[in-house]
């Protein structure tokens, strides 16, 4: 905690894409440490309206503006200390749909924020990934790649003195567009729970756990490092299951298929980037590609024991929450004990 309040402190922080969920969760911990701004950028004007009532604070400063557009980019990265990059087009289908856009928000829009912080002597900027972007088989996966790969190829060049890395983090509950918000909504309609597979299984994540990730990266960070949570999953059957018994609620579930560009089981490291790891005890660092002998690593790790090599670090081979493991989970969340209170008012 002190560590990153001596970081914090009377710093300039620039959080891209600061109306989300991130943003408003990020936001809430860094003025805990007492930062001299907090600059929001964002295309949402309702949003950031919003969010200056919720926070009412002086430190935060509030700019309209979309990171595929160069020229506003760089007026929010004047005077800037830190950038958290959290701006992105999330949805697997949309991005599906629409794959050139995908591109322009996700992999030319970081272009834009890491040419800006260089440009700006900023200090730090924390990339904010997914483990769509590992094996990806869907646009948004892809565009998330090729901006992990942006971040490195910068980092090497040495244009300036910004470091620049990353996080890659899995589902996060209960965020806006992710499934347990959407469970929830089907119950309030009186509808059965639509799952894609009952076997299928993700990250969970609460959103806590996201913003310690890149305040870990932030502080610790190097030039390319990405750093991973390290996370348990369930599958969505469970998961479905888990909600159903912490309501009582009696519509069951249907089972609709998996969409495309959807995969059964998720990674956040694969299998070729397992060589390159060092573990950090909650988190997993995955160093850049340097010229190394591969060799080496790899017999250093058959050695060691390590159990990533086959298959990379997966939601089907990390720890796996049963249901009432799945339960406890979700009752930890702010936002499943408020939904609850709702729920048992509203009978």
């Amino acid at each position: 905690m002190e560590e990153i309040r001596q970081k914090i402190e009377n710093k300039t922080i620039l959080v891209t894409g600061g109306t989300g969920s991130f943003g408003n969760a990020v936001t809430e911990k860094l003025l805990q440490y007492n930062p001299k701004k907090i600059i929001i950028f964002s295309r949402d004007e309702k949003k950031q309206f919003d969010m200056g009532n919720k926070f009412n604070s002086d430190k935060l400063k509030f700019l309209i503006g979309d990171v595929r557009d160069r020229d506003s980019v760089f007026h929010a990265m004047y005077g800037v200390d830190y950038v958290f990059h959290a701006a992105a087009l999330k949805q697997v289908p949309n991005c599906e749909f629409f794959p050139t856009e995908a591109i322009k928000t996700n992999s030319l829009g970081a272009h834009n924020v890491i040419d800006a912080a260089i440009m700006n002597n900023v200090e730090r900027v924390v990339v904010l990934s997914t483990d769509k972007a590992v094996h990806p088989i869907n646009a948004m996966g892809m565009s998330k790649a090729l901006m992990e790969r942006i971040m490195i190829a910068s980092s090497r060049e040495g244009r300036g003195k910004t470091v620049l890395c990353g996080t890659r983090y899995g589902n996060v509950m209960y965020t806006r567009g992710s499934v347990i918000p959407f469970f929830i909504e089907l119950m309030n309609s009186g509808k059965p729970l639509k799952i894609t597979d009952k076997s299928m299984t993700r990250f969970l994540m609460p959103l806590s756990a996201s913003v310690d990730l890149v305040l870990y990266a932030l502080t610790n960070g190097e030039n390319g490092d990405i750093y991973v949570k390290k996370s348990p999953a369930s599958t969505v059957g469970d998961l479905a299951r888990a909600l159903i018994e912490i309501f009582n609620y009696d519509k069951g579930v249907e089972e609709i298929g998996i969409r495309p560009g959807e995969k059964m089981h998720e990674s956040l490291i694969s299998n070729e980037e397992v060589i390159r790891v060092d573990d950090k005890g909650d988190y997993f660092l995955i160093k850049p590609e340097p010229d190394m002998d591969y060799r080496k690593y790899y017999f250093e790790w058959i050695k060691d024991g390590h159990v990533l090599l086959e298959n990379g670090y997966t939601s089907a081979n990390t720890k796996q929450l049963n249901v009432e493991e799945t339960k406890e989970l979700l009752l930890s969340l702010d936002e499943i004990k408020q939904e609850l209170k709702n729920w048992n008012n509203g009978k």
